[in-house]
């Protein structure tokens, strides 16, 4: 599964490129145009085809969007990324921007000249993101115009074909509720709103709804379509024949009219000439679908996208599989953190690393007798001064030895049909510093701060976040990146609208798993990152108390490297927590691996 992560991304043809853009543009009357790294369904992971952004700036990051004008160019990151992006581009044509602290639209509404002409691909910007900019180029009297054809695919002459991998039904047995009551569910939910219909454009949320799972992007199991669900209807799904079997077929139309993916806007059209209202997730929808309901003489109704929270509250049957998942899981990072204490840091690099944790993977699940379906995303090996990249992605270009002394971060993660896991570990290869030390245990504290919490109803991400940076804050550090994201059922690793975060809105409900991993990175030098997956529990009494308080169940199961903790900076309630962890670890995994990784398992275990 490994894959040295190169794709179309070419920094020495941006230039050649970038040429022929800008020709394109001139010819449109444009003074520039916006290439964001999205597909239609605005989704972390796209296919081949939709990787615009790496095609024409060589920046293979998930998150990004570049901005090429007549006479220069910007690439916008976030801080995960802006390392890589360094690196990954021609500093001859291409100036670094923050995402976060300074987005496009707040640069244009800086910078752009009166009259100026932006143009933008509606189908792979979001209503809302198309309104903020339509606000912010109102100063500089500038204008977004929505193009007819994308000009990085007029100029893509060789861009990949979309995908048609084969769809598959979902077993009931993991999703623990049948599509047929999702969707009555839903559409009882349109009825509140007083809406006609509402369009589904997260792939996440069609593979839940329907039951089905696909193949279509990397390392998520999605089938690219889109659904309209409606209050009084029958459900219309629009996806490609070739990816149907009979059985999934079958299964479909049992639930839903088919249509080809063309006949999504004449559909819509024809929905909207009614003057029907027409619910649209404004963070999540392209701006193309709310051109085609208005200009149909429909209504558009903000509408947040109605499988997104059940989606996020996991079933019994889906909880059940991620504790099996991460049994299994556990398996595999035993056998793994064991072979890799046994070797030579020399005589590895980090491809090797990745290569041998994917089959640790793939061994624990061929003996539970479910399949290692995938990884959840590209392995993060980072070594050394690769570590502090937050999102590094190793190629054979970067590719690292290991060396004593230094720290390796290992964050990776497996797709089993019953569980999508997510673990990062932090190995010390040789003696660590006192200072990789420090660092890492108060990374540690925020962990267990997070872990150990207890919470009531109503409690957001947002609410929490500094519980895992207090330590770190306290010695003037801090990390670029939320604490904890979201985690789909046999779905996306990175799932809504849940998250741990400065930006978690999203109330924290019972069924939610997300991750907990706070992190510390010294540019240049070593990235420290511990993470566990985390399931939000029932709200239960707490003794003495007056409120009933959610907690967390820790998933994950995997040794945390004893090396690294000063247990002197723990305080007794953390090394309570850390010893009860590894006895868990040490009880739950032995049973799966063999004496030699159950004898080093036992030391790594060992109590404080």
């Amino acid at each position: 599964m490994f894959q040295s992560f190169e794709s179309t991304a070419d920094p020495a043809q941006a230039a050649p490129r970038m040429a022929r853009l800008r020709a394109l543009m001139a010819e449109a009357g444009l003074d520039g145009v916006l290439v964001p790294r999205s597909d239609e369904h605005q989704g972390e992971y796209v296919p081949p085809c939709a990787e615009r952004l790496a095609w024409l700036t060589g920046f293979t990051g998930s998150a990004g969007m570049a901005l090429v004008l007549r006479d220069k160019a910007l690439l916008f990151v976030d801080g995960r990324y802006t390392l890589q992006a360094r690196v990954q581009t021609d500093p001859a044509l291409f100036e670094i921007e923050s995402l976060i602290d300074n987005p496009p639209r707040a640069w244009m509404k800086a910078n752009l000249s009166r009259g100026a002409r932006i143009g933008f691909d509606p189908w792979l910007h979001t209503v809302g993101e198309i309104r903020a900019l339509r606000e912010a180029l109102e100063k500089p009297g500038a204008q977004a115009v929505p193009l007819e054809r994308n000009p990085v695919d007029a100029i893509w002459e060789d861009r990949p074909a979309p995908p048609m991998k084969p769809v598959r039904v979902h077993p009931l047995v993991y999703a623990g509720e049948t599509a047929g009551d999702k969707l009555s569910r839903l559409a009882e939910r349109l009825r509140e709103r007083d809406i006609d219909h509402t369009v589904l454009t997260d792939p996440s949320s069609l593979a839940w709804a329907f039951n089905i799972r696909g193949n279509d992007v990397p390392h998520t199991p999605l089938a690219l379509g889109f659904a309209i669900l409606s209050a009084a209807e029958r459900p219309r799904v629009f996806m490609a024949a070739e990816k149907l079997s009979g059985e999934t077929e079958d299964h479909l139309r049992a639930l839903a009219a088919l249509h080809a993916p063309e006949e999504l806007e004449p559909v819509l059209a024809n929905l909207a000439r009614s003057g029907a209202r027409v619910g649209l997730d404004e963070a999540h929808a392209a701006e193309k679908l709310r051109l085609v309901v208005e200009e149909a003489g429909g209504a558009v109704v903000p509408f947040a996208d109605p499988a997104a929270l059940p989606r996020a509250m996991k079933n019994e049957a889906e909880l059940k599989g991620a504790r099996a998942a991460h049994l299994r899981d556990g398996a595999a990072l035993a056998r793994f953190l064991a072979w890799l204490d046994g070797q030579t840091p020399e005589n590895l690099d980090e491809i090797a690393v990745v290569r041998h944790l994917e089959e640790c993977r793939r061994r624990a699940g061929q003996e539970a007798q479910m399949p290692l379906r995938d990884i959840s995303f590209d392995t993060i090996s980072g070594a050394g001064p690769n570590g502090a990249i937050i999102h590094y992605r190793v190629t054979e270009k970067t590719n690292r030895k290991l060396a004593r002394g230094e720290l390796l971060l290992v964050d990776s993660g497996a797709q089993f049909e019953d569980g999508t896991t997510d673990v990062t570990r932090t190995v010390a290869l040789g003696e660590p510093s006192l200072e990789m030390k420090d660092r890492f245990t108060r990374v540690l504290k925020g962990m267990i701060a997070i872990s150990m919490l207890r919470f009531p109803e109503g409690t957001r991400g947002v609410d929490i976040d500094a519980f895992a940076r207090h330590a770190l804050w306290q010695a003037g550090l801090d990390y670029g990146h939320g604490t904890g994201h979201g985690v789909g059922s046999y779905l996306s690793v990175h799932e809504g609208p849940q998250r741990i975060a400065r930006t978690g809105m999203e109330t924290l409900r019972t069924g939610m798993i997300l991750s907990n991993e706070p992190g510390y990175y010294r540019a240049g030098h070593y990235g420290i990152r511990i993470e566990n997956l985390i399931v939000v529990t029932p709200p239960e009494p707490v003794p003495g108390g007056d409120v009933a308080m959610h907690g967390f169940e820790t998933l994950t199961l995997a040794p945390i490297d004893r090396r690294l903790v000063v247990p002197g900076l723990l305080t007794d309630a953390e090394r309570d927590w850390l010893n009860a962890y590894h006895a868990r670890v040490l009880e739950e995994i032995t049973p799966l691996v063999e004496g030699d990784t159950a004898a080093w398992l036992r030391a790594a275990t060992a109590p404080l």
